[in-house]
């Protein structure tokens, strides 16, 4: 089973595709202008042949509101006035996977100068690594920096970025993420339209759907957020949960954040994200805190990365459940420190649980994209970190930095600055 993603600009004469005698379908990255507008999954039989024609119909069933949206804005809506773009670090944490992260830079690199100068800086955190494979490509790329942060776990990564980085802007990308050519531009727009915003978030496409679990994660859903551009507030009006359910902010393998307000936030909680058998939570955590201290996290489809996603069923069905393991111990956490928060909170986890039930029955049904087993190991890592998943990461964490006394690190230990608490932000 195997989709071909390509990229269609709506803008040009529609093209005639072949689906490939080894493919099952087809999947269109739509475009207007060189901007992300849609993704459209289509299961096709081998050898099959769209013509324009056949892609017209699809087309506008699919987007046709969203073609009538942008040219409306296009024409309504007066561009930003411009804002001097911050200086910027791009941090990648990454272990053991030096493949991953060269195809991350080999993109990134594309993007890094303008006219001769470099548009941002690009810091590679080598975490607990293995072996030197990593800092020996790294010493090949004179524009890149590295750092080694012993300690594993990603958030213990990412607060070693935190510290390191000069930029006034701390981009984060995952290593198995490739930037899109507007990745770069993307970033500054949503700067240029929210220059008070804390944090950005950006669109996540699939970098390949080469095999089953790659198209089941894809068809529900993904990491996608939509095509539009959101900016998160105080409130969410019709949202009585918000913005306890951190899930629709974003995902973590593409983030950036205003640095000054990370090191206020007392950097990220490094009983999140541990690795195993904590392998989440982190970006949850911390774009629920920079929204609780009162900044709008702002989310920018233009600020696209494509995700290559894990390829064998049994490793989707264990990122299920660490998502729900992630998002439990994110809520115990956060109910623990986010008093005025609390009630919220508990009316979340009921909401969850009827969420991944429903879930379950239509996959019984046959009416989800979902087999049973991975909705079932989501709702189990939901129990699990639910039942005290995050005061054992807490001692376990303690019991990682016992074993680096001599290791010199910033105080990351508030983890909070919540508008309740009384604590001054920039």
């Amino acid at each position: 089973m195997s989709y071909s993603i390509i990229d269609l600009e709506v803008t040009q004469p529609l093209p005639t595709l072949q689906i490939k005698e080894d493919e099952t379908g087809i999947a269109l990255v739509l475009r207007r202008k060189d901007r992300p507008i849609g993704l459209v999954m289509q299961k096709l039989p081998p050898n099959s042949v769209l013509t324009p024609d056949d892609l017209a119909p699809l087309l506008s069933r699919e987007i046709g509101t969203k073609l009538l949206q942008e040219s409306i804005r296009e024409e309504l809506v007066p561009p930003a006035n411009p804002e001097p773009f911050p200086s910027l670090t791009v941090a990648i944490c990454t272990k053991d996977r030096p493949d991953n992260v060269a195809r991350c830079l080999e993109s990134l690199l594309k993007l890094q100068l303008s006219n001769g100068s470099p548009r941002f800086e690009i810091l590679v955190v080598d975490n607990a690594p293995s072996d030197d494979r990593t800092k020996n490509l790294i010493d090949t790329l004179p524009s890149v920096g590295y750092t080694r942060e012993p300690k594993g776990g990603l958030d213990f990564a990412r607060n070693c970025a935190l510290q390191e980085a000069t930029g006034e802007l701390l981009a984060y990308l995952d290593d198995d993420v490739t930037v899109d050519r507007q990745w770069f531009n993307g970033l500054v727009e949503a700067w240029a339209d929210n220059p008070d915003a804390g944090g950005f978030t950006g669109l996540v496409l699939p970098y390949e759907l080469v095999t089953e679990a790659q198209i089941l994660f894809e068809k529900r859903g993904g990491f996608r957020r939509g095509f539009e551009k959101i900016r998160h507030g105080q409130i969410l009006p019709g949202n009585p949960l918000y913005p306890c359910g951190a899930g629709i902010f974003g995902a973590g393998c593409n983030m950036a954040f205003r640095r000054e307000l990370l090191l206020k936030l007392g950097g990220f909680d490094e009983a999140l994200d541990t690795g195993a058998p904590l392998p989440g939570g982190g970006d949850l955590d911390i774009f629920y805190r920079v929204v609780r201290a009162g900044y709008p996290l702002v989310y920018e489809p233009q600020y696209l990365v494509f995700h290559q996603h894990r390829r064998e069923r049994a490793k989707l069905r264990h990122q299920y459940w660490t998502w729900g393991l992630g998002f439990m111990a994110f809520v115990v956490k956060s109910y623990q420190k986010d008093i005025p928060m609390r009630l919220r909170f508990r009316l979340l986890v009921g909401w969850w649980f009827h969420y991944q039930l429903r879930q379950f029955a239509e996959s019984l049904l046959g009416f989800h994209p979902l087999p049973p087993g991975m909705i079932l190991a989501e709702l189990w890592g939901g129990i699990v970190g639910l039942l005290g998943e995050y005061p054992r990461s807490q001692k376990r964490i303690e019991q990682i930095k016992q074993q680096f006394p001599s290791d010199i690190t910033p105080p990351f230990q508030q983890f909070g600055c919540y508008q309740d608490d009384g604590i001054a932000l920039p």
